[in-house]
């Protein structure tokens, strides 16, 4: 993502909002210095795989993949903390939200469910930035409905053998680790799915192909091949791995509307210095009333998204509940009012809010994957329709 020519960094008086303690303001003072040390800025984005490397090495030096990862596994996951680290993150540089919310999302279900084991052996390294972690749920036939899948594993005494494909799956081809989930058949549906830990290094695991996205970003197929692994990889019970999978998004969705908040408000930051100091018939374009109105319109849409993520993550960090709903509230409306912000934005730069390179344009592209990936806008509805029908 572009650097801005005047802009040092999102504003911070939302965290006078009642869903924050001090040690979030903490942690904004630490994300504000990490990005003004010029540690994302002085990384080449042109290739991609290796400026997620080196990202996700900076973040860890720096300390701020603890908000990910719970501090290597050894604290509950904060979630205003992951929330926070991510609107900032996107704000400054939208690979640099990505690495880190994938180093959250591949190792959650290790933190909620694995063995003692295999959490020594895998969240510090993620923590540290030392390795990279997916997260590998869908397949070609197997999205939003993920009872559909068809990748399995069958048991061969204290080992699991897995065979099929895994489909966009974030960090493919980079990951160390992979939390994978497959098909066990302990019963129908989503109750015959497990979880498996699966190494970059295990014999009958490769890359299928590589996939290319608008907002270029690690991504790729990924294959199991009579892949022999050990039991003791199981993350959870057999047949458990729905509900692990579940329990995990649960965690970061919240953050998926956290990264759409900072895309948002990049763009209306941008748009209004670009405003204020773009000539208008004898005037500037800020002075306009029809631009005037479509800035009333982005900033409220952009603070109703906000409350929704915020309540949403103090309502599982501090009351302890369960926010399928709310997380789902947050991601529907806070990716859905950031795609409107950031169109208005590249309307208001006019031609050059299209070209090639300005942060409008890569804020255009970076914005649409979040209205699809951990729940389409469409599913987010449904989710909520059935919370509220349980009631």
């Amino acid at each position: 993502m572009a650097a801005p020519t005047n802009l040092k960094g999102p504003s911070r008086d939302f965290l006078d909002w009642p869903f924050f303690d001090d040690s979030h303001k903490a942690l904004a003072e630490k994300l504000d210095a990490f990005a003004a040390s010029g540690a994302l800025s002085n990384i080449d984005h042109s290739d991609t795989d290796n400026a997620c490397r080196a990202i996700v090495k900076a973040l860890g030096q720096a300390g701020l993949l603890d908000a990910a990862t719970g501090a290597g596994g050894t604290q509950p996951i904060d979630s205003r903390a992951a929330c926070l680290t991510r609107e900032t993150l996107a704000w400054h540089d939208g690979l640099a939200d990505f690495a880190f919310a994938m180093q959250g999302l591949g190792t959650g279900a290790i933190g909620l469910s694995g063995s003692e084991e295999l959490r020594r052996a895998v969240l510090p390294k993620v923590q540290a930035g030392e390795w990279i972690s997916a997260f590998a749920l869908s397949e070609k036939e197997a999205g939003s409905d993920v009872a559909a899948m068809a990748c399995s594993a069958r048991k061969d005494g204290d080992h699991y053998i897995l065979d099929g494909e895994k489909t966009w799956i974030s960090n493919g081809g980079i990951a160390d680790v992979y939390t994978v989930f497959v098909r066990t058949g302990e019963a129908p549906g989503t109750r015959g799915i497990s979880a498996f830990v699966v190494f970059a290094d295990d014999p009958g695991f490769s890359i299928a192909e590589r996939i290319d996205v608008i907002a270029p970003h690690p991504l790729a197929t990924i294959r199991f091949e009579n892949c022999r692994i050990p039991a003791s990889r199981l993350l959870g019970a057999p047949g458990e791995g729905f509900k692990i999978a579940m329990r995990t998004l649960d965690i970061f969705r919240a953050s998926v509307a956290a990264a759409a908040l900072g895309f948002a408000k990049r763009a209306l930051d941008e748009a209004v210095a670009y405003a204020k100091a773009r000539p208008m018939f004898g005037n500037h374009l800020s002075d306009l009333q029809l631009t005037q109105a479509a800035f009333g319109d982005m900033a409220a849409g952009i603070d109703s998204g906000a409350l929704l993520t915020y309540r949403a993550a103090w309502r599982r960090d501090v009351q302890g509940l369960p926010t399928t709903k709310e997380a789902a509230m947050a991601k529907m409306v806070a990716t859905e009012n950031a795609q409107q912000v950031i169109d208005r934005a590249v309307q208001i730069f006019g031609g050059r809010g299209v070209k090639s390179g300005e942060i409008t344009e890569s804020l255009y592209r970076e914005i649409r994957a979040l209205r699809i990936y951990e729940g389409a806008t469409e599913v987010q509805k449904i989710i909520i329709a059935r919370e509220l029908l349980k009631a």
